[in-house]
Formats: C-alpha cells, structure tokens, sequence
C-alpha cells in the first residue's frame, strides 16, 4: 500500500530510487512504497503534515470555539498575523462625542448647548482625546474650527476644557509672563498650589511647547526676591512627608521670627528657605508654633515685614499651604467683586479645579461670604459663558 500524498519529513524516511536497502533488524527493502505497518503509522510530534481532505483529529490540536477560534499571530496560513480588534467601548465614546461636536458646528449656526452638554458632563481625561480623535475622523483643526465658531469668553473656556492639566497650566504661564507687563498672582497661585509632580510635567511641557525652560522665562520676566521665590517654587521639590517633628517645627518658627519681626529689616532669603522646601504638613504645624510665640499669625508678620510681589507671593504660599480651597475661594471672590470680571482668574480657577476640589472651594466660598459660589457666577456671568462656568462649579449649594 503507498501513501503518494506524503513529502519529505524531517527525521523520516528518505524517498530512495527502488525503494530502501536492507535495515539490520528492521524493514526487507520494498519497490518505492512503505511497509504496512501493524496498527497504522505511530503518532508524529506536531501532527501529521496536510492531507487531502484535512487534518485528522489530532491532540494537541485547537479545540472547537463557538463561533470561531479567537485571533492566534500567524495561526492561519496568508491571514494577517491576527485580526483587528474591535472597537472598545471608549472609542465608541469617543466616536458618539465626535458625532454630537461635529453637528453642533455643521450648517448654519451653531449649537452651543450642545457643546455645553458634552464638554461639561464629561471628565478632562474624556474631552482631551476628543482633539486628535476629530482631526483623525474628519481630518480637520477641532482647536481651529472652535475658533472660527465661537467667541469671547464662552471660546475661552471650551479651549481650556479640552487642554490636559499640565497643557493649560503652561499655556497659562505663558500668557502671564509674555508681552507687556506680568501677571504675577497667575504666576503664584499655580505655583504655590500645584504638587511636585505637576510643576515637574508642567516643566516639561513649557519647555516642548516653548523652547525654553519655565526658568528661564521667569527669570528674565521677573527680579529680587520674588523671582527667587518664584524659581524655588518651580523645582517642583518641596518636600511632601506627611509626618511633623514638632521640635523641628519650633526651630524653624523661631527662625521666622528671628528674621522678620525680632530683626530690624527682613532676611527674605530665610522665609524662601522655609516656605519653599518644607512639608506642607510641617508647615502648618510652624504657623501653630509661630502663632503662639509671638502673638500673632505669620501672615500678619508678612504683611508687616515685606511689601509688593514679595508680599503677595509670601502670602499666597502661606494660605494655600493653610487652606488651599480657603485659597481658592479668595481668589474667586475678589475676580468677581467690584466693576468687571476678571475673567481670565475666574476661568482658569474653574477649570482647573473643578475635579480637584471644587465641592470644597464652594464649601470654603459660603462660609467665608455668606453666599455660594453659585449664586455670584450667575450674578457676575451671562449667556452661554455663565451656562459653561456653572457645569463646572457642579450645582447650587
């Protein structure tokens, strides 16, 4: 009996003219065919080579899926080396988002509810993908279509809302520090309140978007002992131990006031010292300690002693590090009091705080001024703008 459909295997027997020569002890040569073998061929490792009509059932081998087998790399002869996944249910998010922005800015007009309704019930980490996602689907600028579909401050608020963090905080310095004239508050309040981690990313974005270091920027906008303040700041290397060594805490509340209120004149370089690279946690245990040695808050000593940006700054660090939402809601506050909004503060504040702490920031605001946060946006804010900012601060108190 032959078997003509087998090739040549490795480690078989080789196809010899007129069949094999004699074996000691095993198999009489045979004209060009294969003995019968007594219970059929033995099993080979990796199953037999392909035979017309299949392969036989064989162990080892893949066991029936329903519906198909799953995707194997190069399980399948001339198949690509898996198939392409299915869409998951994030890109499908994505899809659905892609869809709503792109009718609301299609025909004539624009939807603006229905941006507001996407971009403000959606997280920071849903709406930033949103940016590539359209260009990739559309092939078009979502940054520059926005532009040229809306206006004002209502503009100004979507574009931060689809930034991430690190993005926005840089672009924000940015704008505080070129042209004419600082805004030295911005400059402060990111600084004094951001982790080391996120000065460290925004460092490394301002550097990408800007070609040159946050330093450097700084340095040649500012000057004296405010720029030092605000450099030692922007090494993101504050210490962040949780724990307090109470004696360590009155040491350093001494020293404080050694160099303001017990001195005539000031060492500022003392207070950079202290307040740029202690924890905050040990800090606040040193405004305790400073309290009751001399009487009196170190705030009020800052206000006594210094004078300027070195004052706002100093205070800014002081009462971010004792209440940042407390901070927060100042800051808040006085961007709405009085004749004009500064919108670019109120902005800024309630993107980038509104899934940090904003629940405690509008807490913090009714306390300290006796109204919500909620009520003065809606006083100080109109239109499709006021509609953005109150997603963001979440609900009337």
């Amino acid at each position: 009996m032959s078997y003509p459909g087998y090739p040549l295997q490795p480690g078989g027997y080789p196809s010899q003219p007129g069949g094999y020569p004699p074996q000691a002890g095993g198999y009489p040569p045979q004209p060009g065919t294969y003995p019968p073998q007594a219970g059929g061929y033995p099993p080979q490792a990796g199953g037999y080579p392909p035979q017309g009509g299949g392969y036989p059932p064989q162990p080892g081998a893949y066991p029936s899926q329903p519906g198909a087998y799953p995707p194997q790399p190069g399980a399948y002869p001339g198949q690509p080396a898996a198939y392409p996944p299915l869409p998951t249910v994030s890109a499908l998010f994505l899809i659905a988002l892609l869809i709503v922005f792109s009718t609301a800015m299609k025909g004539f007009g624009t939807d603006e509810q229905a941006i507001i309704n996407l971009l403000g019930s959606r997280s920071n980490k849903q709406r930033v993908p949103l940016v590539i996602s359209y260009k990739t689907a559309y092939g078009k600028d979502l940054i520059k279509d926005l532009k040229s579909e809306l206006s004002g401050n209502f503009e100004k608020v979507v574009l931060a809302m689809l930034k991430a963090p690190a993005q926005f905080d840089a672009s924000e310095l940015r704008e505080a520090i070129k042209g004419a004239g600082t805004d030295e508050a911005c400059l402060i309040e990111i600084l004094s309140s951001r982790s080391n981690a996120e000065i460290r990313e925004i460092n490394q974005v301002y550097k990408a978007e800007y070609k040159k270091t946050l330093e450097e920027a700084i340095t040649g906008d500012t000057s004296g002992h405010f720029r030092r303040l605000l450099v030692s700041l922007a090494q993101g290397n504050r210490d962040e131990r949780e724990t307090v060594d109470i004696a360590l805490a009155k040491q350093d509340a001494q020293a404080l006031y050694q160099a303001g209120e017990n001195k005539l004149g000031t060492d500022e370089s003392k207070f950079n010292a202290i307040l740029c690279a202690r924890s905050k946690a040990h800090l606040r245990a040193v405004f305790n300690e400073y309290q009751h040695m001399c009487g009196r808050d170190l705030e009020k000593s800052i206000e006594r002693e210094m004078s300027g940006d070195l004052e706002g700054g100093m205070l800014a660090v002081v009462k971010c590090i004792k209440d940042t939402p407390a901070y927060f809601a100042e800051r808040l506050y006085k961007a709405m009091k009085g004749l004009g909004t500064k919108d670019r503060t109120l902005i800024r504040i309630m993107v980038s705080r509104s899934e940090v702490d904003m629940l405690d920031i509008r807490q913090a605001y009714i306390k300290k001024y006796g109204k919500s946060l909620y009520t003065d946006i809606s006083g100080d804010t109109s239109g499709d703008y006021k509609k953005l900012l109150l997603k963001l601060c979440g609900g009337s108190d």
